[in-house]
């Protein structure tokens, strides 16, 4: 199955040439890049997150292979859906979903189905996309959506299944987590509290951003696919974390009275 592009000309430009020029337009060829295990990268519209997606891939060598974790902002009946054949299209072209990976993933983690139908409509993983088009000519993905419903365990167990996975293979593997950060609050406040959750990124603490989330009540969208990076980072023996970029949307709009926070993370 081919999946087609949900939102182009609408989180992103839909004309192939200008969208490529927008995506150069935010990458920095002059970083100092890392062989890194994971990378957090935000996923709202590229005009106001573009700068922060841009900064991270920027600081990473670029593997052959992403594992792509996104939340599913819309309701699922699956917990963790994967697709594991066909490809992704969008305005730059077609990614092939990597069906070897995807397979050892549902054998590993019975708790991970295949649903094409969680996929259709979300935008987390898609808007990753065009900035790895941009970056590397020849690359495939595995796409996994993440209900807002998965518990701790489940995510735990996750984690270890990717680290698994990317072990055996020989190739480049790198897991992706797709999340904004604070979602129409204030600066300050977005700051406080993207800063709760950054902190516990930086320390490896995959329990200690769950829980800082919950009991803060940050609107981080995607802590979940963030915690099973982590979990799986830290099984492939990663060490460190490192923020690259943080924004907000105000830094964009100009209105810092609601905002939307985005952090640009890579782990390794």
């Amino acid at each position: 199955m081919k999946r087609k592009s949900a939102v182009a000309g609408y989180f992103y430009p839909k004309d192939p040439e200008r969208l490529r020029k927008e995506i150069r337009g935010y990458i920095q060829p002059e970083k100092q890049k890392k062989s890194v295990c994971a990378v957090i990268s935000p996923h709202a519209g590229i005009i106001y997150s573009g700068s922060v997606a841009g900064a991270v891939y920027s600081s990473v060598e670029m593997p052959d292979v992403f594992i792509i974790l996104g939340p599913n902002h819309r309701t699922s009946r699956t917990g963790m859906a994967i697709m594991k054949t066909g490809s992704w299209e969008n305005p730059l072209g077609i990614v092939p979903i990597d069906e070897s990976v995807a397979e050892e993933i549902l054998k590993e983690n019975s708790k991970v189905q295949e649903d094409i139908s969680a996929h259709e409509h979300e935008h987390s993983i898609e808007v990753q996309l065009p900035f790895l088009q941009v970056l590397k000519e020849h690359f495939s993905i595995v796409p996994i959506t993440i209900s807002y419903f998965v518990s701790y365990e489940e995510l735990e167990d996750l984690g270890d299944t990717l680290a698994r996975v990317v072990r055996r293979d020989d190739r480049k593997i790198i897991i992706v987590a797709s999340t904004d950060m604070s979602h129409m609050v204030s600066q300050d406040i977005a700051e406080e509290k993207d800063f709760l959750a950054i902190e516990k990124i930086l320390k490896l603490d995959a329990k200690g951003l769950y829980d800082v989330v919950k009991k803060k009540n940050i609107s981080m969208c995607g802590f979940q696919p963030t915690t099973s990076a982590i979990i799986a980072a830290k099984k492939m023996k990663a060490e460190k974390a490192e923020l690259i970029k943080y924004s907000t949307s105000g830094d964009v709009s100009g209105d810092y009275s609601q905002v939307v926070g985005y952090a640009g993370i890579r782990i390794y």
